[in-house]
C-alpha cells in the first residue's frame, strides 16, 4: 500500500483552535449508512472536538467525490457558535457503523467535574457515556440522537406510569416506585397555550444559552416555563439538578425554546481544592435551544440518571446535554425525582412512564 498526502485538508476554518477526533461519515433520515454510501438523499457529517472549548461540534454538508472536499451547506455555522453533539459535558466522540442493525452510533467521553482530591479517592477518572444512535433529522438542518435501544434491557419489569397529570405554577409531582439514583424517565409535556411566552431580551446572546440558563434558572418565575424534571434531589432539595425547558416569544414573533441542566446546586460540597495545582469542582448550567414545531404545543424530555451523571434528549433528540454531578444527599435510596411546573401558563405530562435501572451483567469483565 502506497500513501501519498494531499495538497489541501478535506475540510479546514481558520481560528478555532486544535481539533481533536475529527469523525467524517454519511447520514441520511432512515438510518445508518457504511461509510461509502453516497446518494441523493444522503448529507455528510463533519465532526470535530476543538480543544479550546471541550465540545464536540459538526456540520452537514456535501462530500465532493472527485475533489475530496466537504463543503458545509450554506446555513451551517462551522466553529465555536455551530452545532454540537451534546450542550453539556461530552468530548472526543467517536463513531462507528453497525452492519447488523444498520446504525450509525457515537460514543462520547464525559471527563470528571469533581475536585483533584476526589477524583484521587475514586481511583478513577472520566466515563464512557452511553453510545447513542444518529440519524438525519427530517427537516435537514441537524442531527437526532437517541440511546441506543439496548439500553431498555436494562429497565426493571416494573414501570411508573403517569398520564394527564395538571401542574400549576409552584407544584412539583414526585416519581415514585423506582431508584431514583438509577433510572431512565421519559415525559411529554402540554401546555394549551404558548401566549405567556416571554419575550427574548434582545441584548441578550444567542450562543451563550449557558448564561441564559444561569440567569434564567429553574426557580425563577416564569410564563411558559420553566418546566420538567427535578433529578438527583435530597429529601428537603438541599441538592438538586434539574433539567427544563423555558419558551421565549422574539421580535419576529418566533418561539425560542431553551433547554437546561442545571448542576449548580447538585451537591453541598464546596467544590475547593485544596491541593497544590489541583482543580476546583465545576457545576456549570449547560444549556442549548431546541429547534422543534410548537404546533402541537408538546415537548418531550428523556433523561437517563445513573448516579454522578444525567443524559437528557429534549425534543426527540434533536438536543442532548449531559452533566456530571455529585451529590452527597441525594444518593442511591435517598434520592428522589420529580416532575416541576414554575411557570405561569399550567402544564400537563401528558404521559410519563419511568423505570429503576439495573448494571450490566457482564460490566467491566
Amino acid at each position: 500500500m502506497h500513501w501519498e498526502r494531499v495538497k489541501r485538508p478535506l475540510h479546514s476554518i481558520a481560528g478555532s483552535g486544535n481539533w481533536e477526533c475529527p469523525d467524517f461519515y454519511p447520514v441520511s433520515v432512515k438510518g445508518g449508512l457504511d461509510a461509502s454510501v453516497m446518494g441523493r438523499n444522503v448529507k455528510h457529517v463533519f465532526k470535530v472536538s476543538l480543544d479550546t472549548t471541550r465540545y464536540d461540534y459538526y456540520t452537514l454538508g456535501t462530500y465532493l467525490i472527485k475533489k475530496d472536499m466537504y463543503v458545509p451547506d450554506k446555513d451551517m455555522i462551522d466553529g465555536w457558535n455551530g452545532l454540537r453533539y451534546d450542550y453539556g459535558n461530552l468530548y472526543a466522540s467517536k463513531s462507528f457503523f453497525d452492519p447488523v442493525k444498520s446504525r450509525r452510533i457515537v460514543w462520547g467521553w464525559a471527563n470528571e467535574s469533581d475536585t483533584t482530591e476526589n477524583d484521587i479517592h475514586k481511583g478513577w477518572a472520566g466515563i464512557q457515556l452511553i453510545p447513542r444512535t444518529v440519524v438525519l433529522d427530517p427537516n435537514g438542518k441537524q442531527l437526532l440522537q437517541w440511546p441506543i435501544e439496548e439500553v431498555e434491557t436494562l429497565r426493571s419489569k416494573q414501570v411508573v406510569e403517569l398520564s394527564n397529570e395538571k401542574m400549576l405554577k409552584g407544584q412539583k409531582l414526585e416519581i415514585k416506585g423506582i431508584t431514583a439514583a438509577q433510572a431512565d424517565v421519559d415525559v411529554t409535556f402540554s401546555f394549551d397555550s404558548l401566549d405567556k411566552a416571554e419575550a427574548f431580551d434582545e441584548s441578550w446572546d444567542r450562543y451563550d444559552a449557558d448564561k441564559m440558563c444561569g440567569h434564567k434558572g429553574s426557580t425563577v418565575d416564569g410564563g411558559l416555563g420553566p418546566f420538567g424534571l427535578i433529578t438527583l434531589a435530597s429529601q428537603n432539595l438541599e441538592e438538586y439538578t434539574p433539567v427544563f425547558f423555558r419558551v421565549f416569544k422574539d421580535k419576529d414573533n418566533q418561539h425560542l425554546v431553551l433547554m437546561c441542566s442545571d448542576a449548580s446546586r447538585s451537591t453541598l460540597r464546596d467544590g475547593k481544592s485544596h491541593m497544590k495545582d489541583g482543580k476546583d469542582a465545576y457545576k456549570p448550567s449547560f444549556a442549548g435551544f431546541v429547534n422543534v414545531e410548537l404546533k402541537e404545543k408538546k415537548l418531550s424530555l428523556r433523561s437517563l440518571i445513573d448516579n454522578s451523571v444525567v443524559e437528557s434528549f429534549g425534543g426527540g433528540g434533536k438536543t442532548v446535554i449531559t452533566s456530571r454531578v455529585y451529590p452527597t444527599l441525594a444518593t442511591y435510596g435517598n434520592a428522589h425525582l420529580y416532575a416541576f411546573n414554575n411557570g405561569t401558563e399550567a402544564i400537563k405530562i401528558d404521559n410519563l412512564k419511568a423505570w429503576s435501572m439495573s448494571m450490566p451483567h457482564e460490566m467491566n469483565q
